[in-house]
């Protein structure tokens, strides 16, 4: 705890005291500090807030202090009270009452004791503005608390990358003096690595597209008889197979066409439209299959003429 001396009545005096004893020694114009002799004059006294401790004093020029935690804590309290008063939106009446508590050091850092003391110490007894003393208080120390943690975290990670990179440099260059190898010499032994895994993964996918359309041609042909077309009981017009009708199902278009014949892209999209209706999800054939089929079914059935892109049913 600071104490001040009064220069003019010689009076010792708690920092939380010097206000009211102005007050009363109107000669008093320099307070010395008890633990350090410094002079201050005026209100230079406020920002005294500590002092070199009795083992500072008598220890020696070879002496070192321990860091005491709340001292350290209370001292970044008050810092943060003071930074708070630097917001330009503080009601005059809170900013005043601020002020005060920024020329203690002994302020609480918990809200049910930070109230007590105000009411004790301030004389400070409104609900309204107690909780906006301690609103701005603890909300400048979550924020000061969140940028310091926030700063550590990152110093962190980059020391941690930094320490991870110059392991990974002296692992590098003490492998390359074992080895008698140099930098570029590894980089293109890397490079070729990397380039035939690309050609033998390429390779790899390209074999593999190939099989799988051959099987599937495989399949396709074996669909088919000797003449290119599906066999009988494959094409059947019973449904009690659950076979779609090809020719059947063009010959029934083409009855209905005009006596010039149908269009061949016009034919080809209602038969392949019965069928998709016929087959609905249990379809296992694709789109090309389907066209290939059915330019088969009309070029190969003497009953189907074409002629000029058009089809038309023979009589």
């Amino acid at each position: 705890m600071v104490v001040f001396t009064c220069n003019a009545c010689g009076e010792s005096l708690k920092k939380a005291q010097v206000e009211k004893h102005v007050l009363k020694c109107r000669a008093c114009q320099v307070l010395s500090c008890i633990d350090c002799s410094k002079d201050f004059c005026g209100d230079d006294y406020k920002n005294h807030n500590k002092c070199i401790s009795e083992d500072q004093k008598y220890g020696g020029k070879d002496f070192q202090a321990k860091a005491n935690k709340g001292d350290v804590k209370q001292q970044q309290w008050i810092q943060r009270i003071q930074q708070a008063m630097e917001q330009s939106d503080i009601e005059p009446s809170v900013w005043k009452v601020l002020q005060m508590v920024s020329t203690h050091n002994n302020v609480p850092r918990k809200r049910a004791k930070f109230e007590n003391w105000m009411k004790n110490c301030l004389k400070i007894y409104t609900p309204c503005l107690l909780e906006k003393v301690w609103e701005i208080c603890s909300t400048a120390a979550d924020s000061n608390s969140n940028q310091t943690n926030q700063q550590t975290a990152n110093k962190n990670k980059r020391d941690e990358r930094k320490d991870k990179k110059n392991k990974r440099k002296t692992s590098d260059e003490n492998s390359e003096e074992q080895n008698g190898e140099n930098t570029d010499e590894k980089q293109r032994r890397r490079k070729r690595k990397r380039e035939e895994k690309e050609q033998n993964g390429q390779n790899a996918d390209e074999k593999s597209n190939k099989k799988q359309k051959k099987r599937k041609q495989e399949a396709f042909d074996k669909s088919l008889n000797p003449e290119g077309e599906e066999p009988e009981n494959q094409e059947s017009e019973s449904n009690s197979a659950g076979k779609f009708n090809w020719k059947g199902t063009i010959k029934a278009v083409l009855r209905d066409a005009p006596e010039d014949g149908l269009a061949v892209k016009k034919l080809r999209k209602k038969v392949l439209a019965a069928y998709h209706s016929f087959t609905g999800d249990s379809n296992y054939r694709s789109e090309e299959e389907l066209l290939s089929l059915f330019n088969r079914k009309i070029n190969n059935n003497p009953k189907f003429k074409i002629l000029k892109d058009r089809v038309r049913l023979q009589k």
